[in-house]
């Protein structure tokens, strides 16, 4: 018990409150502890009925049953894997940098989902924070199912080309990146490459409750205006999905 413990203290904040929403959520609506269509997104309930709740709990709500179990599996690994390469690299000792990213990707995934009607969140969010770790660590090798190894810049692609031929999806990984390449290029190309204002920086009040700590490394570097940048990435072991080494490892 004590070892699961450290780790999950050690699973940086945002990830780690992430990824614990979603699974008790995902819970209790799996088992009917309260009725899961008060979880999804909804517009005319969100809008005429006033259950303000339902953008927060559809983004940490997933149907989980016999159909989707291994998918939502998945999707915790991908949060787990890369919310917390994010959190703890490129945003180290910026915590309201990368909630205030958060709360971004989250916002136009409700906007999205409420114009498409798309219930749950889940997998935009998960894709957008994906989408993000990849174009600051392009030319990172990755792993995939039966030992592919690709850069990590074709990832998302990967993903949603993989979903688009198993279950004939796909419209939620592209929204994914879509939402993914638009705080990319709002945090990093646009500022940096073509020197525009930076759009999302944090607001005072938010620097003020996480307020910025001592820079501890990270993985990846962005992009930078005329300026040739060092490769991203780090050395992993192992092959599971989108686990990333450099050219040369493992």
């Amino acid at each position: 018990m004590s070892e699961f413990k450290d780790w999950y203290y050690s699973v940086p904040y945002f990830t780690r409150y992430w990824l614990t929403f979603t699974i008790v959520l995902s819970i209790i609506g799996r088992f009917g502890l309260i009725n899961y269509h008060y979880f999804v997104l909804d517009l005319h309930a969100f809008i005429y009925q006033f259950e303000i709740w339902r953008p927060i709990t559809a983004l940490f709500f997933y149907p989980i049953g016999p159909g989707t179990g291994f998918h939502f599996l998945i999707n915790c690994y991908f949060l787990y894997n890369y919310s917390q390469r994010l959190e703890t690299g490129m945003f180290a000792g910026k915590p309201a940098d990368y909630f205030y990213m958060l709360l971004f990707n989250w916002f136009l995934c409700v906007v999205i989902g409420l114009l498409v009607n798309l219930p749950i969140l889940m997998d935009p969010m998960v894709l957008s924070v994906l989408y993000v770790w990849c174009q600051l660590n392009k030319d990172v090798i990755v792993s995939f199912w039966f030992g592919t190894r690709f850069k990590a810049m074709y990832l998302p692609w990967v993903l949603l080309a993989f979903n688009l031929v198993l279950s004939g999806g796909g419209m939620m990984e592209l929204i994914g990146i879509l939402i993914g390449h638009v705080a990319f290029f709002l945090l990093f190309k646009y500022p940096q490459e073509f020197g525009g204002p930076a759009l999302l920086t944090p607001p005072a009040f938010l620097k003020r409750i996480f307020p910025d700590t001592r820079y501890v490394g990270g993985f990846g570097t962005a992009p930078q205006a005329r300026v040739p940048t060092r490769p991203g990435g780090t050395v992993f072991g192992g092959h599971n999905w989108g686990r990333g080494h450099t050219l040369g490892g493992n």
